[in-house]
């Protein structure tokens, strides 16, 4: 199953399907086989940059309905 990508009310960004998530070097996480995660959004989780839920606890608030992006600019 091809990703996809949902952003929660107030939460965390889901990822479910086939993905990897990679460090800025390059490497891997290990997902230890999962077909979904939770990364944060809110900046206060202890296990960055996974969710953890802290969320919830320090109030984090962000709703981002879908919308139309404008074409990229040519480089």
């Amino acid at each position: 199953m091809p990703a996809k990508v949902t952003i929660n009310p107030n939460g965390s960004i889901r990822i479910e399907g086939e993905f990897t998530i990679q460090d800025s070097e390059g490497t891997p996480f290990g997902l230890a086989g999962r077909t979904a995660i939770g990364l944060c959004r809110c900046g206060q989780s202890a296990n960055k940059p996974f969710c953890d839920g802290s969320h919830k606890r320090t109030g984090f608030e962000s709703v981002c309905p879908a919308r139309e992006l404008p074409p990229p600019q040519p480089k």
